[in-house]
């Protein structure tokens, strides 16, 4: 089921007739399963049956409890030559509920069956929602400002249409193209000016610096980073950080690698310390020897003695 799933939308806009077919092989496997209803009904609005459409949109609503698929529940209600009662399908639900996409191809359809009941200007009507913004897009924007396109030239306002189309092909080429409108609400891109408008490209070469980088956010470009001018400190030379390129410390003085301080702030040298410790033990031998060194000597057993135990 779930492959033939995979090849009906793969071969939708290619094969709509194949497509339907992998649909219907995966309604007969599982007829209880939302997204199997709603592709089912998708690949025969693809090939053209609006009544097949319906049925299964509506049996997928009844699934899922979802009206994601309002629009095309319009649109098909248009294609069986009901645009009235389109219209009251649309207005059966409030579109707050809807998500923006949503609720942008609902007013496209909605507005088509406006046109229909030959109803311009309240087809007109029907387009001007908030989405309908001049200065940002989205990626359902191209098709939204298509639509307002062709009402204008319905009406006759043929250079209002002209601004509204080259407004479309604007936000499609800002968008990336038809293929990436099918993802709904990546990113939103201002057309304040035709020569400022970025590419696709350039929008996710922006996208992966800042992933990339490691500047916090609002960081200026030229500032140094902290500590930029303190020089680097060497661990082999044993210089420390504090130190200067010509081995002098921030009090002037010489820094080398023998020098540290002990615990008490005071100058503290190994070799010394070592030095003392061999003339303190020889100076402890000695006196032991003065003492009674003679004695110790009597009767004493030539050669090592070794220990019994």
């Amino acid at each position: 089921m779930a492959r033939h799933l995979v090849a009906a939308s793969e071969l939708l806009e290619d094969d709509p007739e194949l497509a339907h077919e992998h649909a219907l092989s995966a309604g007969r496997r599982a007829g209880r399963i939302a997204v199997v209803r709603e592709t089912l009904a998708i690949t025969a609005y693809a090939t053209g049956d609006f009544a097949l459409a319906l049925r299964e949109l509506r049996t997928y609503r009844r699934i899922s409890g979802n009206n994601d698929q309002l629009p095309l529940m319009v649109d098909s209600e248009r294609g069986v030559g009901r645009p009235d009662r389109a219209l009251e399908v649309g207005r059966a639900v409030d579109r707050a509920e809807l998500a923006p996409a949503v609720q942008v191809g609902l007013a496209i359809a909605m507005s088509g069956a406006r046109l229909d009941l030959g109803q311009p200007e309240l087809a007109l009507a029907e387009l001007e929602i908030p989405q309908l913004d001049p200065d940002r897009a989205f990626s359902y924007s191209p098709a939204l400002f298509s639509a307002y396109a062709e009402v204008l030239e319905e009406l006759g306002r043929k250079a209002d249409a002209a601004t509204w189309r080259a407004r479309a092909e604007r936000a499609e080429a800002a968008l990336g193209g038809p293929a990436e409108s099918e993802v709904f609400e990546i990113f939103e891109v201002e057309l304040e000016d035709e020569e400022e408008v970025p590419t696709a490209t350039a929008l996710a070469d922006s996208r992966d610096e800042s992933v990339e980088s490691d500047e916090p956010v609002g960081a200026d470009p030229t500032d140094e980073p902290v500590g930029a001018d303190e020089p680097e400190a060497s661990i082999e030379a044993g210089v420390p950080a504090d130190a200067d390129a010509d081995g002098e410390t921030e009090a002037g003085e010489s820094a080398t690698p023998d020098e540290a301080l002990d615990d008490d702030g005071d100058d503290f040298d190994p070799g010394a310390v070592l030095e003392d410790d061999v003339a303190a033990v020889l100076a402890e031998g000695a006196e032991l020897d003065a003492a009674g060194g003679a004695d110790d000597t009597e009767g004493a057993p030539d050669g090592p003695v070794r220990n019994e135990d």
